[in-house]
């Protein structure tokens, strides 16, 4: 083995162990959801919401609502609030009514703490707002007089934290000892057949010159022909986010994302879709439009995929650099934080070229499936989500949906460009979602390689 393998060597063995040691020391989250449950009867049938927070600014985000019929008779209500809230906020709805509230706890697992309804009567209480209050045999009677009645005040699962923490941590473990173990399984995997899964990385690193002339050269003659050239590779992906803006803030008046401008949180979304569907579009038919090269014996066309990558990547750059001056222009200036989108464009193009090679394989044997992935990208901007934001669909949105959501790779990437550029959190404290997407991603492009070596030897007698 020559000393340039036995370094390469010597560093992926520390790189492992390192990682190793991250995933098993991982200490993951410290909050979780606890239950708010409390009785309430009502003379009208009316939404009853309950805004919590870490501090005193209570926005739709962190809000949920239910409705209760006019019974008279006591109905129990549950909310799931996360375990480090310090205020509540209790909203009526609109119009005069009288509710009547009582036993209200916050419940985690065994344990239950009591939250003090006098609090909600207290003339020193957090905010109220066309509400009379008071007290009765430890039932809370509050009389709506006005519009947007509510009560809010300063409480929270204070005892239940240690418990939340303490169950977490044990949690946490069991879960970093899963990640460890399917993480030292993919290596030894990855050990044992190292020959046959490096092959095509090797190959492609190998002839990088040729496949990034070739992708300049793709870039350039795409539009080849057209007055204004390249510059329609820009104008369209520009066009289609000022549409949706028009749509959503002018014409449905949506107004702001969280209180972020709904433009800017619209593009963070749309730049890596974009990307990831020219990238979709031109690899799976990179074999077909280069089937003179595929003809040709002595050439690699393994490296069609990834010049149909490059190509679109070289657009996605330029957005890149439009989002942070769209950004900047509305104040919001970037900062460490926005190197982050690097990171997740690399993500991006790994995990859309593996996809590209069982497609551009697959696409030469059945050609319905351009078809299909047309089909399949215009569902999939909206089962992403990019358009519309799903911490805040409330009570209503099943959680078992909202898992299928986040089970889609794309929003772990469109989430992070967010994270990036609005909500300010590194990629490592989403370490299930990194995992799992990373995860997601080698068993793609696995399969992606393993499809396009099977079947490339009949592509040329196909063609």
């Amino acid at each position: 083995m020559s000393i340039k393998k036995k370094v390469a060597a010597a560093i992926l063995v520390i790189a492992v162990l390192l990682l190793n040691v991250g995933i098993f020391f991982h200490s993951g989250a410290t909050v979780a959801d606890v239950q708010l449950t409390f009785q309430v009867a009502t003379d009208h049938k009316t939404d009853i919401s309950i805004f919590y927070a870490s501090n005193t600014n209570f926005d739709l985000e962190h809000c949920k609502t239910q409705s209760v019929n006019a019974k008279g008779d006591m109905t129990e209500m549950t909310f799931s609030v996360p375990s480090d809230t310090t205020a509540i906020r209790f909203d009526l709805g609109d119009g005069a009514k009288t509710v009547s509230v009582a036993d209200m706890y916050f419940h985690y697992r065994n344990s239950d703490e009591k939250v003090d309804l006098q609090q909600f009567a207290a003339s020193d209480a957090l905010a109220q707002h066309s509400i009379e209050t008071s007290m009765k045999d430890g039932v809370l009677q509050i009389d709506a007089v006005g519009d947007d009645p509510y009560a809010a005040i300063t409480d929270g699962p204070d005892e239940l934290q240690p418990e939340v923490v303490s169950h977490l941590a044990t949690n946490n473990m069991i879960k970093n000892i899963i990640f460890l173990i399917i993480f030292d399984l993919g290596c030894l995997v990855f050990f044992c057949f190292r020959k046959k899964i490096s092959g095509l990385p090797i190959e492609l690193i190998q002839n990088r010159h040729l496949i990034m002339n070739l992708a300049k050269n793709d870039f350039k003659t795409k539009y080849a022909g057209s007055y204004l050239g390249i510059t329609w590779a820009f104008v369209q992906p520009i066009i289609t986010v000022l549409v949706y803006w028009f749509v959503f803030q002018v014409g449905l008046r949506s107004g702001n994302m969280n209180n972020f401008p709904f433009v800017l949180w619209l593009v963070a979304g749309l730049v890596p879709w974009f990307f990831f569907q020219d990238t979709l579009n031109g690899g799976t038919n990179a074999l077909i439009e280069y089937s003179y090269l595929v003809k040709k014996v002595v050439f690699k066309i393994s490296i069609l995929p990834i010049v149909k990558a490059i190509s679109a990547l070289f657009v996605h750059l330029f957005f890149i650099v439009f989002t942070i001056i769209l950004y900047s222009c509305y104040g919001y200036f970037p900062d460490l934080y926005v190197l982050q989108v690097l990171y997740y464009t690399f993500a991006l193009f790994v995990f859309t070229l593996g996809i590209c090679y069982a497609t551009c394989a697959i696409v030469i044997f059945f050609r319905d499936l351009t078809q299909i992935i047309n089909i399949v990208l215009q569902v999939g901007v909206w089962m992403t989500p990019i358009m519309w934001n799903i911490d805040i669909m409330g009570a209503d949105f099943p959680g078992w949906l909202t898992a299928i959501f986040k089970a889609n790779p794309l929003f772990y990437i469109v989430n992070g460009y967010r994270d990036a550029l609005i909500n300010k959190v590194w990629f490592w404290s989403r370490f299930d979602l990194t995992f799992y997407f990373w995860l997601i991603t080698a068993v793609v492009f696995l399969i992606g390689t393993v499809i396009f070596k099977r079947l490339k030897v009949h592509f040329a007698d196909i063609l």
